[in-house]
């Protein structure tokens, strides 16, 4: 089995943080221009590399994505798996506790406490 990268797509704030864990596969999202495009291209550039198991996305930024996002979560088994990580001033989700309850029952098949 051969190991897989874990790669990040973000603002700078969570890719320098991420960088210093030493995730090295990355692409920071600069300005508010072409946050949908770039998003887009980063995340569709990892899909295509199969030995990218884990994207951690921004929260704020799997928005311009989700249509991938879903394609990918619904293939069971399939790499890579995306996280989307909250930003720095906090989640979208109501109940984050909820949020990643459902995810882990849709990925694994069963309830998991968290």
């Amino acid at each position: 089995m051969r190991p897989l990268d874990i790669a990040a797509i973000g603002d700078e704030e969570l890719v320098s943080a991420l960088r210093l864990a030493g995730v090295s596969r990355h692409y920071t999202i600069k300005g508010n221009h072409d946050i949908r495009e770039d998003t887009r291209k980063a995340l569709t550039e990892l899909l295509a590399e199969p030995n990218v198991g884990i994207v951690i996305i921004l929260e704020d930024y799997a928005q311009y994505v989700e249509d991938l996002v879903t394609q990918v979560r619904k293939k069971k088994g399939t790499t890579p798996v995306i996280v989307e990580v909250p930003s720095k001033f906090g989640t979208k989700h109501p109940d984050v506790k909820v949020h990643y309850r459902v995810l882990i029952r849709e990925a694994i098949g069963f309830e998991v406490e968290v």
